[in-house]
């Protein structure tokens, strides 16, 4: 583990050299005009987003839509707060929801936002099969210009992370080239973009909500290796760097790690061997099928020596996929790193090194599997290999290898996988363990099913408010005698999320920053309205 740390560390060094050269010589398109206005900004905090900034395609999802306007929205402490929405009423029974719009919020074109435009945007996310789940949805009425109703085919209380998270469109302008040309409501309006290089945005002068400080963002769309030269070379005001460059001092600049649920951790395949999906791919490990397997090594990582060996101290360990939001179940955490124990559960369960080899069997069965992880991914590889040397020594084999996105979908129902996962959104721990999602894309890899947890997160789905849902979410991790967590049936093994490492400049100050999601978009933008100048 540590040589594979300190061999990332030196070629990024080498790498950093290089690109700071590249930088200085003025090779990328940011800000090379000299001093730039106060109330000016370049980031690089995010990959360029290649389908644009439609919402109804899945923009925003992982961050602001910056663009757009959401009819709602959570705070820096993770509570529903009203957008474009001054406020929503839930019929009792759970199906209807109906919205109140503001009468002040308009486009950036000045067309006002009405109910017609929330209709058309949602209709147009349904219609277009994108990631946004609108199945549940049966209709969807304007009733006049600033109200509008969603009525559901059956109670979801999830649907709210639907109004939290999908920027309104403009029904009167959402042609084909929208994407790449965004009207919405949101504080920002984009006025130019260079695919591939840069995105530069003006605050919009008709936002309805507190005005942003800075008037111009420049965003640069860099690998990370470059994102930190630019920092070094004095070129970005913020940038997303890897916590592998987090000792290096760059001048005039702090750094800011943000708490995220953007989780790693061991998927297992959770049924026996034998069967095979529609496409012939085979599902089940003998080894894995083993609770007693799952639980051991769930019981002897050490998550908190992955944090300080592979993230450099920047991050928390993980022991669910929603770890610290509102339907986390503290009770579903395990005591870290007690190798013992985990041996002893190992020997309750039957497995004994028969052969002297340091590899436990259970009759024919050897305790080994392998753990694959998507070639490419450092940090995967990183974890992935520092796992398999803390599960050693209890008589656990796991062979670490490296393979593509390809590969893996076919091989992810048999293997263990190195995933990654992390939403502010509680239907993404439904996806994992329902028992409908098996086999199902890239989310119940294992097969999982238990008819219990169904049940409670059935009954979250269905629940007609907020505080009875997170309940329910809480019982199917676990509820005293089953659930998914490390203590009930150990589908998989959490083991750190990621903290999302920024270098800021000593004076920028940006804001309170809640819980971020998995690192696809540009979730510290999430409160760009309070970003400013402390001095």
């Amino acid at each position: 583990m540590e040589g594979t740390v300190l061999k990332r560390k030196s070629v990024h060094t080498v790498l950093v050299a290089l690109l700071a050269c590249l930088v200085l010589a003025g090779c990328f398109s940011g800000d090379n005009s000299g001093a730039r206005k106060e109330d000016e900004l370049v980031l690089a905090v995010g990959a360029e987003p290649e389908a644009g900034f439609d919402p109804t395609t899945g923009w925003g999802r992982y961050g602001s839509p910056l663009f757009q306007s959401t009819l709602l929205k959570r705070d820096s402490d993770m509570k529903i707060a009203n957008d474009l929405a001054t406020g929503y009423e839930v019929s009792p029974d759970g199906t209807q929801w109906t919205i109140k719009l503001r009468k002040d919020a308009k486009f950036s074109d000045g067309k006002p936002v009405t109910s017609a435009d929330v209709k058309y945007t949602f209709e147009t996310a349904a219609a277009n099969g994108s990631i946004i789940d609108l199945t549940h949805v049966k209709s969807i009425e304007a009733g006049d210009d600033y109200t509008v109703k969603f009525t559901l085919k059956e109670p979801q209380s999830t649907f709210i992370t639907q109004l939290v998270s999908t920027g309104i469109v403009p029904k009167h302008a959402h042609g084909k080239d929208y994407a790449s040309k965004p009207i919405g409501s949101g504080p920002y309006k984009l006025v130019q973009w260079d695919k591939g290089q840069q995105a530069i945005v003006e605050a919009n002068p008709d936002y309805y909500g507190d005005k942003p400080f800075f008037k111009k963002l420049t965003f640069l769309f860099l690998s990370e290796d470059a994102a930190f030269a630019a920092a070094k070379a004095g070129k970005v005001d913020i940038s997303y760097i890897p916590a592998a460059f987090s000792k290096q001092q760059v001048n005039g600049m702090r750094v800011e790690a943000v708490r995220t649920v953007d989780n790693r951790g061991i998927a297992f395949p959770y049924v026996k061997s034998g069967e095979k999906t529609k496409d012939g791919y085979p599902v089940g490990n003998d080894v894995t099928a083993d609770p007693a397997i799952r639980k051991a090594i769930n019981t002897a990582i050490d998550r908190k020596a992955l944090i300080q060996g592979v993230l450099e101290g920047y991050g928390t360990p993980a022991y669910t996929v929603n770890d610290g939001l509102p339907w986390y179940n503290p009770s579903a955490a395990v005591k870290d790193a007690d190798p013992a124990a985990a041996k002893k559960m190992l020997t309750d369960a039957g497995w004994k090194d028969a052969d002297g080899d340091g590899i436990l069997e259970k009759g024919a069965l050897k305790a080994q599997f392998s753990l694959i992880y998507p070639s490419g991914d450092v940090t995967r590889q990183s974890l992935a290999l520092a796992a398999a040397d803390m599960i050693k020594p209890i008589g656990i084999r796991i062979d670490v290898l490296g393979k593509s996105w390809d590969e893996i979908g076919k091989l992810m129902h048999a293997n263990a996988i190195l995933m990654g996962w992390g939403s502010n959104d509680p239907l993404e721990m439904y996806n994992l363990y329902s028992s409908k999602y098996k086999g199902v894309e890239y989310y119940n890899t294992g097969f999982y099913g238990n008819p219990a947890v169904d049940e409670w997160m059935t009954k979250a789905l269905r629940a007609t408010n907020e505080a009875e849902a997170m309940d329910y979410w809480k019982k199917a991790q676990w509820d005293g005698t089953t659930g998914v967590s490390a203590q009930g049936d150990a589908p998989w093994a959490w083991l750190v999320n990621i903290d999302h490492v920024y270098v800021v400049k000593e004076n920028l100050s940006i804001g309170k920053q809640r819980i971020h999601p998995h690192g696809h978009g540009w979730p510290v933008t999430d409160n760009i309205e309070e970003w400013k100048w402390t001095k």
